[in-house]
């Protein structure tokens, strides 16, 4: 039997399915988009042109639901790479909202630089349960390129797929401009996040990267972000019944464009801290809500996605392993699909290449987890404990010798297993001098399949006349 871990019944999340028809049709949402607009005019919902305000009548909701498809497949540039999300699949990757970065030499928090994206992206292909990349922030490029710049270099230094988004309407398509250059098969390798902005608003940025994906057949991640007890209500039912319709409205518009439009249920909650004023991301309401949030995308029969594997803390401590990992096993356990946030600290304001390669070590304890214990003839092990028989041992048997490494996780050397004397031996380091010492060995050695030669030069080519039509070509010799 595989563990599974939910926090909703049926009818309770029938219930709160039924609150958010009943804020999406009484309520409505607002929509800046004029296209937007229209679009869901022409499908039956009801539009306050002068307000902006649409209000959705139940039917149209509860039809255009069942468009998008229950799984997706996204490709990297190798077949190895290629994931399929949906069903009980659980993947990983990195956040990717960052203004900082944890310096690796001298701890200290500072502004990353397109180097470090490079060097993190790099780091989190080495890693084997990562399995897809995310377009970090890199604070020294203009904001209107940052989008596919910051792609570019993913796309240079890795072949697993991309969780991005865009933050321009015209950086999208640039985006896939050069997701076309790299693979040129029309296979999606890419999921683009879009953001409601709670509470029940669609920006005029937001809507219209829903209508565009939705024309150029791009997989939608929608992620609202409620902050419970200041954009959304304090409970968290209450919290819940915005989410979803937040959700509801975006999937709508999506499938309003072009049905069929691949979406991910996705979703950022967080609670608003009355004593300290700050938002954190990895308290356990948060891992509440965000388990909860995904049996609602269960419940429409779509992949879903959250964040977790934060941690609030400044610095790569032990609060950080407390918080990463009971929110990721946790997550593993509500079988959420896109599990997005590694190596993330500081309400997901700062980035850590020691935190990533830790959380890559609790995803595979999460894995190991999910997984559960096989009970058969073999594992049940009768034959080999008569064999054994009392006070023997079973370090010479073939059956140990089948089975130890299958049943039993074997960490990297960063979790440390070993003796005092040889703790002591080896300088008495702690998990974060461990976790350094990894990164630096993984950025020495690790080398990605590099691309093609004529698929750089014409990647390096789009992305050149991209930025020269903004006038800004010097940028290229900042990698």
């Amino acid at each position: 039997m595989k563990p599974s871990f939910s926090l909703l019944s049926k009818e309770e999340c029938y219930l709160i399915h039924q609150a958010s028809l009943r804020v999406l049709e009484e309520v409505g949402v607002w929509v800046e988009n004029e296209e937007a607009l229209k679009t869901l005019k022409e499908v039956g919902a009801d539009v306050d042109w002068k307000n902006r305000v649409v209000r959705f009548p139940p039917s149209i909701v509860e039809e255009l639901i069942r468009k998008p498809p229950s799984t997706l497949k996204i490709h990297g540039r190798e077949k190895k790479y290629d994931l399929s999300l949906g069903g009980n699949t659980t993947t990983f990757n990195p956040g990717s909202t960052a203004t900082q970065i944890l310096d690796l030499t001298t701890g200290d928090l500072r502004k990353p630089t397109p180097r470090d994206l490079a060097d993190f992206v790099r780091l989190a292909d080495a890693l084997t349960n990562i399995h897809c990349q995310s377009t970090a922030l890199t604070v020294d490029i203009p904001e209107q390129i940052a989008d596919f710049y910051r792609l570019y270099v993913v796309l240079k230094n890795s072949a697993k797929p991309v969780v991005t988004g865009a933050f321009t309407v015209e950086g999208l398509w640039h985006m896939k401009r050069l997701l076309d250059t790299v693979t040129g098969n029309g296979k999606p390798t890419a999921i683009f996040d879009v953001c409601p902005s709670p509470p029940l608003k669609w920006s005029g940025l937001a809507s219209r990267n829903l209508l565009d994906c939705a024309k150029l057949g791009l997989p939608v991640e929608i992620i609202p972000m409620p902050q419970s007890g200041a954009t959304s209500p304090a409970t968290l039912t209450g919290t819940l019944v915005q989410h979803n319709a937040e959700f509801l409205s975006g999937l709508v518009i999506c499938q309003a464009a072009k049905p069929g439009t691949p979406i991910i249920y996705g979703g950022s909650p967080s609670v608003f801290d009355m004593k300290h004023c700050t938002t954190p991301l990895s308290c356990i309401e948060v891992v509440m809500l965000t388990c909860a949030h995904t049996q609602l995308g269960k419940m429409y029969n779509l992949p879903t996605q959250a964040y977790l594997g934060l941690s609030d803390t400044k610095t790569v401590d032990a609060q950080t392993g407390l918080e990463a990992g009971i929110s990721l096993c946790l997550g593993i356990l509500a079988r959420i699909n896109v599990i997005t946030g590694l190596g993330m600290l500081n309400f997901e304001n700062c980035q850590s290449f020691e935190k990533l390669v830790i959380d890559h070590e609790i995803c595979g304890i999460a894995l190991k987890l999910a997984g559960g214990i096989e009970v058969n003839d073999e594992t049940l092990a009768l034959n080999v404990i008569r064999k054994v028989k009392p006070g023997g041992h079973y370090l010479n048997q073939k059956h140990t010798v089948k089975w130890f490494r299958r049943e039993h996780f074997y960490p990297s050397l960063i979790i440390d297993r070993q003796s005092l004397q040889n703790w002591l031996k080896e300088g008495r380091k702690d998990i974060l001098q461990r976790a350094k010492v990894e990164v630096r060995k993984i950025l020495g050695k690790h080398k990605p399949q590099p691309l093609p030669p004529d698929i750089e030069r014409e990647l390096d080519k789009t992305l050149r006349n991209l930025l020269k039509a903004y006038g800004m070509e010097g940028l290229l010799k900042k990698l």
